[in-house]
């Protein structure tokens, strides 16, 4: 798990989720000095709260897994979109429909639930929406291209000094004879939300995805796009360079 790749709308969700497991502890109801909590009505607690925690762990496992994970076909995320957007129907309907009788009112458990259903919903499905949700949560740290060096198979291995870009022989785009090489200086990078990096042979099948939070290195620029490399060796084009944070 990547905990890099989560972005503020997640963190938005884990704090949702925590708000609502603590808000299963304090009274649904309350009447005459005395209140039962949510664990006292299994069926609430279970679709309510739990439920609204299930979804959270299914969205923050999802976005920190290096590889989409699926249940049915269906990505890991939509199921916890799904849970987080039940959890706040059975609030919402729960607070329509309370009907406790002469001195029975609604405790301070349920209110709270329900506010953070609604908060739970709007990480959960808003962070696709909003660019506001989609930086990073945690900070990545600044690259120190000092550490690293052309060793095996090029940048982004630790070793030596650094060697100017190009130094560890023919690459990709490499000019014919005669023809001014372009001017190309290779870059540290981090893109703001996950994205595919495609073979350099042109195959329309990912061989990686980069995660938010973490630096990559750009190493030529291919049309509009980058050939970036990922720091287990692997290279590929990166088709979509929108929004890059430069190191």
């Amino acid at each position: 798990m990547n905990i890099r790749s989560l972005m503020r709308g997640d963190g938005v969700v884990i704090g949702a989720a925590l708000l609502l497991f603590i808000a299963s502890f304090l009274d649904v109801v309350t009447a005459g000095g005395f209140g039962s909590n949510a664990w006292d009505n299994l069926g609430l607690a279970m679709s309510m709260y739990l439920g609204g925690v299930i979804g959270a762990a299914l969205i923050v496992v999802s976005r920190s897994s290096a590889q989409p994970r699926t249940i049915l076909g269906l990505d890991l995320r939509q199921f916890g979109i799904a849970f987080t957007v039940f959890a706040a129907w059975t609030a919402l309907w729960t607070i329509i429909d309370f009907d406790g009788g002469a001195g029975v009112s609604r405790g301070a458990g349920l209110v709270l639930g329900f506010i953070a259903t609604l908060v739970l919903v709007f990480g959960a499905v808003g962070t696709p929406l909003l660019p506001a949700l989609q930086g990073p949560l945690v900070p990545a740290p600044k690259p120190q291209a000092q550490q690293y060096g052309p060793v095996g198979a090029g940048y982004g291995y630790p070793g030596g000094g650094q060697a100017p870009y190009g130094a560890q022989g023919p690459a990709y785009g490499t000019p014919a004879p005669g023809t001014p090489a372009p001017e190309f200086a290779a870059f540290w990078f981090a893109v703001p939300v996950a994205r595919p990096l495609y073979g350099e042979d042109g195959s329309p099948s990912p061989i990686a995805e980069l995660a938010p939070g973490t630096w990559y290195l750009a190493v030529e620029q291919r049309g509009a796009g980058l050939v970036a490399q990922t720091q287990d060796g692997r290279r590929g084009v990166l088709q979509d360079t929108t929004g890059i944070q430069r190191g």
